[in-house]
């Protein structure tokens, strides 16, 4: 009898294992299955590790900027497309693992868990995706870099739709270079740039200072600081600055010289907790996220918890010359907060799925609001940069783009070639609510570099929408 017993107790124990085993192995299957299918070794997807069964990729306004055709993907039809759109796109062995060929492979071969690809057997090609996207301002971007090292990227900040990202360097899949993995023209031609890209921010970075300034130092406005060409801390080596501003430069003409010896002491008062404390509610150390799916670059503030920072090199943080690093897209989502009253909301480069009869499909696209700073903070920092592009870049050089920006001139080494220029800021316009970025490596000035790149995209844009 205690033989049977102990042989119902196994049994059951025997049972309940099994039944463990058949619901773990259930779960695995529904939440692993799109990475399963989407192997390399499945022949019904890839052949010779190139996707071929996705659907066609569309720009904003239709235009085709991948398709499969007779069983093989073929890209835009011109070469300038083809270059303007890679890292959006993705190219054909996903070495891009930020372009949307490869983020939404599942979708796009039509992939469920009930029928497989069985889309793919019948139609020959999967769903259809339409991205945010404008392929003639993507190439007008691509075309301003002049094959320069760096980024574009425009998005409107009321709806958080980019609508140009660009990379450089990049390249022509229907005509791939020999060279592509050798030449150092092509170093980093895989990297998203706008997303993955690790840069020393430069001056923008002054825009993280003076919105910390503003809610922490309440007279801030009627200070003023002397720059004799540089300042010296206390301790540590002098920060030098790009003139000699004077016994009394006030706030407002800091940020619009981009006075480093001012904005060094600004930095010191304010101190590591509170610049830190600000960085991170910007968002910088935080990945920003692009259709719920895409993640940038985190970046890294350069303070650890209980340590204290050097007065010099605090004050070189506060001036972007320190060694924090951050995304493009992520200086991006502050200017557009900016421009929106403070907050920011969630960026977006997928606009629609659908299938073979066109029906759409579901893709759960979030779109939300995160407020990044109060509405006073913002509109302050909108009127310096404004003032800015009047009284410093030159109105007349932007005319009629009602622009707020900051540039600014990332010093690598003691070369001035080698330096990262950065401009980025927004329209004050209702009708045409576009932040952007642009980041030119090697780019010596920012305002002279990166500026005329932002205003003939810009400018593309406004004459596109008339």
């Amino acid at each position: 009898m205690k033989m049977i017993t102990k042989r119902g107790i196994f049994l059951w124990i025997l049972s309940g294992l099994f039944i463990v085993g058949l619901v773990f192995m259930t779960v695995s299957l529904v939440v692993n299955c799109d990475d399963w299918v989407m192997k390399r070794f499945n022949s019904h997807v890839y052949s010779d590790g190139e996707l071929i069964g996705a659907g066609t990729i569309y720009d904003r306004d239709g235009e085709i900027l991948v398709k499969t055709e007779d069983g093989d993907r073929v890209y835009a039809d011109t070469a300038v497309t083809r270059k303007s759109t890679l890292h959006v796109v993705g190219d054909p062995k996903n070495f891009i693992s930020t372009g949307v060929q490869s983020v939404y492979s599942a979708k796009l071969t039509g992939y469920d868990l009930l029928f497989g690809v069985y889309n793919i057997q019948r139609y020959g090609r999967g769903n259809d995706l339409t991205l945010t996207i404008d392929r003639d301002i993507c190439d007008i971007a691509y075309e301003a870099l002049d094959g320069r090292k760096g980024t574009i990227g425009v998005v409107n900040y009321k709806t958080g739709e980019i609508i140009c990202s660009v990379s450089s360097p990049s390249y022509d899949v229907e005509n791939v270079p020999d060279s592509l993995d050798t030449n150092p023209k092509y170093e980093g031609v895989y990297i998203n740039r706008l997303l993955d890209a690790h840069y020393v921010p430069g001056s923008t970075f002054k825009l993280v200072t003076a919105i910390c300034a503003i809610q922490n130092i309440p007279d801030i406005d009627s200070r003023t600081w002397e720059c004799n060409g540089e300042y010296q801390p206390e301790k540590g080596v002098a920060i030098e600055c790009n003139a000699n501003h004077g016994s009394s430069i006030n706030f407002k003409d800091a940020l619009a010289k981009s006075c480093n010896a001012a904005f060094a002491q600004i930095a010191i008062e304010l101190g590591q907790e509170k610049l830190s404390k600000t960085a991170k509610e910007l968002g910088i150390g935080t990945p920003i996220s692009v259709s719920g799916t895409i993640n940038s670059y985190e970046g890294v503030f350069d303070f650890e918890e209980n340590v204290t920072m050097s007065t010099d090199l605090l004050g070189w943080t506060g001036i972007g010359q320190g060694d924090t690093r951050i995304a493009p897209i992520t200086m991006l989502r502050i200017v557009s907060s900016i421009a929106n009253g403070g907050n920011a909301v969630s960026f977006n480069i997928v606009n629609s799925l659908a299938n073979q009869a066109g029906k759409a499909l579901n893709l759960s696209l979030p779109f939300n609001q995160t407020t990044l700073m109060d509405e006073a903070v913002a509109n302050k920092m909108k009127e310096m940069m404004r003032y800015n592009v009047t009284e410093w870049y030159g109105e007349n050089k932007y005319k009629g783009l009602n622009l707020c920006a900051k540039s600014g001139t990332a010093q690598i080494d003691e070369v001035d070639s080698h330096n990262i220029a950065w401009f980025t800021g927004f329209m004050d316009d209702d009708e045409h609510p576009y932040a952007f970025v642009v980041v030119i490596e090697n780019g010596n000035s920012g305002s002279q570099t990166a500026g005329p790149v932002a205003k003939k995209v810009l400018n593309a844009i406004v004459e596109q929408e008339q």
